[in-house]
């Protein structure tokens, strides 16, 4: 069934464009599915806020029960003004300010993911001025190969993230000595838009391999944080609408090494959000050329930057021309000033005309939170079909 129906696209033709088109029914059955899979488990997902930090969506998360994982300071704000619980407010990225620092500190949040033994020196530090006892988990860097874009692989050695195997020795050494710190966990993050779930595998076995070290030098974890990435079909977003959580939670199941009464934390950002959000556009004009016609349309890198900053594929669809054979080929780019500014090349469309109605899907995810007033676009708005 073709998921722009004309009841739909005629909704759609009465909004100003460009604009994101949230289906918050489709995003509430991805929880639910979300939450089918990890019933019975002592799994606890946090939701990436950075992959879309929209109010309509973030409270649609809030109602099903998820926590929250941030990677700056007014990202744990808004989590906060939402009305996120900050004992389930997780806390990463590698340059945490001291202000960003000091404000997790007041709220009490869950934990932050510490990336440097830097970085732990200096939130025991600002704890200990504040009178406070920072929860963390130390962030290790499994050097673990993701398998996806090297722009969003995270787990390798040769990467900004996290704490070095052979840097434990130091950690060790240095963690009894930190009076303001108490340690919960440790956390892993590999990479995002992964779809081969072997990958998951290697990395359980990396977090058993860590976690008897830990062991070894008397240490017991709370929980282990292993992070997210699960991907999802740009290619074909009707046909899965909603990831697989199923088999992603079962590797974990299988392959990882829970102590008794240890929870296991999960990070998901685009498998939430993702195939919920469209990007929907208007053809200004139509460019023929030599080599190749042109889709010009009213939606650019300011709206949708991955597949500049990428080269990411996005399917594209013309629904004022619905049902009617795909005859041309067309570059589909946008208004703004720069080369880069293509959505896709070479894309099979119906013969198109000035005005028809374009979407570019599976935009849930890094699309609006991205966007950017690059030659002063104005920020395009949201609409909701609930």
């Amino acid at each position: 069934m073709r998921y722009f129906t004309k009841e739909k696209v005629a909704q759609l033709s009465n909004h100003a464009t460009p604009f994101y088109y949230y289906d918050l029914k489709l995003l509430d059955n991805t929880l639910d599915a979300i939450n089918n899979a990890i019933e019975g488990t002592n799994f606890k997902v946090h939701y990436a806020i950075k992959a879309n930090a929209n109010n309509e969506v973030l409270e649609r998360i809030k109602f099903k029960g998820f926590g929250i994982d941030c990677v700056s300071g007014n990202e744990v704000r808004k989590a906060i003004e939402l009305g996120f619980l900050a004992k389930h407010i997780a806390f990463a990225g590698v340059g945490k300010t001291d202000e960003e620092i000091g404000y997790g500190l007041e709220q009490e949040i869950f934990t932050f993911n510490v990336e440097s033994l830097a970085e732990l020196k200096v939130i025991n530090e600002l704890a200990k001025e504040n009178q406070k006892k920072a929860g963390i988990a130390i962030r290790l860097n499994p050097n673990v190969n993701a398998k996806t874009h090297h722009y969003i692989t995270t787990g390798l050695e040769e990467n900004k993230f996290g704490i070095n195997a052979w840097e434990l020795p130091e950690l060790f050494d240095l963690l009894p000595t930190l009076e303001n710190i108490q340690l919960k966990g440790i956390h892993f993050h590999i990479g995002s838009q992964i779809n081969d779930l072997t990958v998951f595998k290697s990395l359980c076995n990396r977090v058993n391999d860590f976690q008897t070290q830990f062991k070894d030098h008397g240490i017991a974890l709370d929980h282990i944080n292993v992070g997210g990435g699960l991907g999802v079909n740009y290619n074909e977003p009707d046909q899965d609408s909603i990831p697989d959580f199923k088999s992603f939670f079962k590797i974990f199941k299988d392959f990882l090494k829970v102590q008794p009464n240890q929870e296991v934390h999960f990070e998901l950002g685009r498998s939430v959000v993702a195939q919920c959000g469209n990007l929907i556009s208007k053809v200004l004009f139509i460019k023929e050329g030599i080599k190749t016609n042109f889709v010009i349309i009213d939606a650019g890198m300011t709206e949708l930057i991955r597949p500049a900053l990428y080269q990411s594929f996005h399917k594209i669809e013309n629904l004022s021309e619905a049902g009617q054979p795909n005859s041309k080929k067309y570059d589909v780019v946008g208004p703004i000033c720069e080369s880069s500014d293509c959505f896709g090349k070479a894309i099979d469309l119906p013969e198109t005309k000035r005005g028809d109605l374009i979407a570019i899907r599976t935009t849930g995810a890094y699309g609006e939170v991205m966007s950017s007033s690059y030659n002063l676009r104005d920020k395009a708005k949201a609409y909701y079909s609930h």
